[in-house]
């Protein structure tokens, strides 16, 4: 076999990768690799790629469109899976015959069948892949594209492995190949299109790049041109930028200076920005009732075997409401709420002493109350994590 694919490589590496074209098209075929929580099956992929490269930019404009028919693990359901993509791709010189690209930007995808918390989502996307001319106009385009999307507050990602025929048409796009004369306007020694300081004063010695080396005044380790705390006290440790490492003061493993909720209670479990986790249960109420149905007494179960698990951990459940009825009602139905879900907790075998509850009543919304969407997501219940 690597025999047989070393006979179109000799003969392609004697073919020059051509001047680009304006359009390109590219019908591809792939596999999708699905994240676990998403709870889809890897699914074969169907779709196209158009690129233009009339722009004078870095970056080439391309549009791509993507479809698979997914199976939801252990079920016999299955969904269409519509993504279109607007990505900015850059190509690299070529090496030999082959020519590498890397690609990034953003896209939609919709869901007919929303299982698994699925939902119709933007992602972000970036990729690389490679083009391997067979002639002027067509090749060869391999691709691997990691796309990540939000999914009720979960981060869930899928990696698209793509090839397809790459058809170049239309007018050829220019090249420049003008060469410029070079000149040292501050007489550092460093050409003009190189000097990032190009007024630097005579006699200064200079880097790379035409600058002063600077000095270290403070005397922390940190060269003046990049200390952001020039007037570090002698002796301090700091960081990369020059400014002292700072604490923890609530103990949360979160540093002072990026700690968002900086008296966060101790033996919470907090998220990068020092605050308290909270997880959304999905659990969600008639208006005016605290009675949690049978399609939410399954996510209580998945969060009790969750407990069960990780027995290091304690739960504050908190109950929420929309702002129908008075303030003061409201506030003891979020109570009633919260106390339903604990009950269905222990009855699933978690201690009850391991179960905090609260009510917030109206104070703290997940959306606007003026639609009937927005008030059903405020008649929700939340759970934060404690460290026993």
């Amino acid at each position: 076999m690597r025999k047989l694919l070393l006979v179109p490589a000799l003969l392609l590496s004697s073919v020059a990768i051509a001047q680009e074209y304006n359009y390109e098209i590219t019908p591809v075929v792939g596999y999708n690799i699905a994240e676990g929580n998403l709870e889809l099956e890897n699914q074969t992929l169907y779709g196209a790629e158009v690129q233009y490269n009339g722009f004078d930019s870095l970056l080439k404009p391309e549009l791509s469109v993507l479809y698979s028919d997914a199976d939801y693990e252990n079920s016999t359901i299955s969904t269409d899976i519509y993504r279109i993509a607007l990505n900015g791709v850059y190509e690299y010189d070529a090496i030999s015959f082959i020519k590498p690209l890397a690609k990034i930007g953003f896209g939609y995808e919709t869901i007919d069948n929303h299982l698994a918390d699925n939902t119709d989502s933007i992602f972000l996307d970036m990729g690389v892949g490679a083009k391997v001319p067979f002639t002027d106009a067509i090749a060869l385009k391999l691709e691997a594209v990691y796309m990540l999307k939000n999914n009720h507050s979960r981060m869930d990602s899928n990696l698209a492995l793509l090839a397809g025929l790459n058809f170049a048409f239309g007018p050829k796009a220019q090249e420049v190949a003008a060469e410029t004369v070079d000149g040292d306007d501050d007489n550092d020694g460093v050409l003009n299109s190189a000097d990032k300081c190009p007024s630097t004063p005579a006699g200064v010695k200079v880097d790379a790049y035409g600058c002063e080396i600077d000095g270290d005044d403070d005397n922390d380790g940190v060269l003046n041109s990049r200390d952001r705390c020039p007037n570090t006290i002698a002796g301090a440790k700091v960081d990369s930028a020059g400014c002292e490492i700072d604490g923890d003061d609530d103990k949360d493993g979160v540093l002072n200076s990026k700690d968002k909720c900086p008296n966060t209670p101790a033996g919470n479990v907090v998220d990068s920005d020092g605050c308290t986790q909270k997880v959304n249960l999905h659990i969600n109420f008639e208006t005016a009732s605290y009675t949690v149905d049978e399609a939410s007494k399954q996510n209580v179960k998945k969060f009790a075997d969750f407990l069960k698990a990780r027995t290091n951990f304690n739960a504050k459940i908190i109950g929420h409401t929309d702002n129908v009825g008075s303030e003061a009602s409201n506030q003891t139905l979020s109570e009633n709420r919260a106390n339903a879900v604990k009950e269905l907790i222990v009855q699933h075998g978690i201690e009850a002493n391991r179960i905090k509850t609260v009510g917030m009543g109206e104070s703290a919304p997940a959306a606007l109350n003026d639609t009937d969407e927005g008030r059903a997501q405020n008649r929700r219940i939340e759970a934060e994590l404690l460290v026993k």
